[in-house]
């Protein structure tokens, strides 16, 4: 396939945190984000980064911002997912979908649920909009990495499936994107007949 065929990958990144976006503490959302993709994909990509605050009317904004006018394919927020008041990410993200996609939601509490007891606690959803895929992910950094690759035993070997490796397929067949991920970091499933 030619470069000129080819759609470069464009990912927003936002990071959900009344805190980090006073600039109280350091947010570590986007940077975990961002070296977790730098390692993971094997395709280059653009990022667009935001740090907001856990306002419904802001979250809202800035997703239908980064779908609608800056054309990201994929968008990740961190942060803002639990039962607490101020925790209204997910409400911001059925809010301005056009479809959810209940799996990733369910996926992301199974691998969490291999670490933490609380991971029912989570409301994070995965939702399509346009022709962008959203995925809601947890707002530590450990909690991140755990959900995009799934729950490996001592050598290596995956025993629950990350949410990542089906985000390459569900990308392709929203938007026609091709991209794929370094096996030995997730491994991205498609169909055969999908593959190029």
């Amino acid at each position: 396939m030619t470069a000129v065929n080819k759609k470069m990958l464009k990912i927003g990144l936002v990071s959900v945190s009344d805190r980090a976006s006073q600039g109280v503490y350091q947010d570590q959302g986007i940077p975990e984000l961002t070296a977790w993709l730098e390692t993971a994909l094997v395709d280059p990509f653009l990022v667009d980064t935001r740090l907001i605050p856990d306002e419904q009317a802001i979250i809202e904004q800035t997703l239908i911002e980064l779908v609608d006018q800056q054309q990201c394919h994929l968008v990740l927020t961190t942060g803002g997912t639990g039962p607490a008041k101020r925790d209204v990410t997910p409400d911001a993200t059925l809010a301005i979908a056009d479809r959810e996609m209940p799996g990733f939601g369910e996926q992301m509490r199974q691998v969490s649920l291999h670490f933490v007891p609380t991971a029912i606690l989570s409301r994070q959803v995965g939702v399509i909009r346009n022709n962008s895929l959203i995925l809601n992910l947890p707002g530590q950094p450990k909690a991140i990495k755990e959900t995009l690759e799934g729950v490996k035993d001592e050598n290596g070997k995956v025993l629950v499936k990350g949410i990542f490796s089906a985000v390459p397929y569900c990308l392709q067949l929203i938007d026609g994107i091709y991209i794929d991920t370094k096996p030995e970091v997730i491994e991205s499933f498609r169909p055969k007949s999908a593959r190029k």
